[in-house]
């Protein structure tokens, strides 16, 4: 098979938190900790989730991109509704474009939505892969799941996993570290550029109390999973902030990106509403990367630079 010769491009949406359209059932939220997210929303993400922005947002990426992916959290207390809701929101995208998700921490927000493999169920169709026998199963779906499209290798991994209130930590586990190991090895991965997607920030120099709190818990192991790489990206979520940072392996560097939640209205430009696009080249190298922000009538979209730190702590 010769090698691929096209350009590619990724939208890279996070965080879309999308809200029951039926309002929440309080015998749904008491007594567990949908309780806390819900005085969260309350008090706070209430006031900046915009459904006007998520929309426009995902019009936008669906028009400029090749592939779009969605780093995690995109329901906001996994309920059934909002899980119809982004579903439905992601089949309309998916008619134009392909959707690649993985899940975050409010998608696996009880034990019990972990245990009947409610993400599964609602968006593994969107998890389909090219390699499935790297695939570990998981609550959360079979993961690794690798797509080959183009110069590109876009692998996603699952760090969800069930927590007690305001605890808020992904975990990737040895076997599904093991399983990404075996596949970064495949002739077909190896020579595109691998485009790894995760919930959690893989970098976090906060102090190790606070990464277990909410951060990746096992984020070392997975950049020694990685250290290998001559090149590729890392994408992630969860922080609701655009970063990009270069990551160094034992035989180059990883380009390390964070998307922020595609539904906030804040006046900084690193946080409010938008999608990242990043361009490969046929030759599997990074030409660009850029973001589009919701512009202040909400409508359209305005393209700026993530600021770019020296190194990744």
């Amino acid at each position: 098979m010769p090698a691929p010769s096209q350009p590619f491009r990724i939208a890279h949406i996070s965080d879309t938190h999308v809200l029951s359209p039926t309002g929440v059932e309080w015998r749904r939220v008491l007594f567990n900790k949908r309780i806390t997210g819900y005085a969260n929303l309350l008090l706070h993400r209430g006031r900046v989730y915009r459904r006007e922005y998520l929309d426009a947002v995902v019009a936008a990426a669906a028009a400029q991109a090749d592939h779009v992916v969605v780093t995690g959290d995109i329901a906001n207390l996994a309920l059934e509704s909002e899980f119809d809701e982004a579903l439905a929101l992601f089949s309309d995208l998916a008619r134009s474009v392909e959707v690649t998700v993985v899940p975050g921490n409010h998608d696996i927000y009880l034990p019990a939505i972990h245990r009947e493999r409610r993400f599964p169920h609602h968006f593994g169709s969107f998890l389909h892969s090219d390699l499935p026998q790297y695939a570990i199963d998981l609550p959360a779906g079979r993961f690794p799941c690798v797509k080959l499209r183009g110069p590109t290798a876009i692998i996603a991994l699952s760090s969800a996993v069930p927590r007690p209130p305001f605890v808020s930590a992904g975990y990737l586990g040895a076997d599904q570290l093991d399983a990404l190991a075996a596949l970064l090895d495949h002739p077909e991965v190896k020579r595109r550029l691998p485009v790894v997607l995760v919930h959690h920030p893989p970098v976090d120099a906060r102090m190790r109390i606070l990464r277990l709190r909410d951060g990746l818990v096992d984020a070392a192991a997975l950049r020694r999973t990685l250290g290998g790489l001559e090149r590729g990206m890392l994408l992630f979520g969860h922080i609701h902030l655009r970063v990009r940072c270069r990551l160094p392996t034992a035989a180059g560097s990883l380009d390390v990106i964070a998307a922020s939640g595609a539904a906030l209205d804040h006046p900084s430009d690193s946080v409010r509403a938008g999608f990242n696009l990043y361009e490969i080249g046929g030759d599997g190298r990074i030409a660009s990367v850029e973001s589009h922000v919701v512009d202040a009538s909400g409508r359209s979209l305005r393209r700026v630079t993530i600021a770019e730190t020296a190194g990744c702590a």
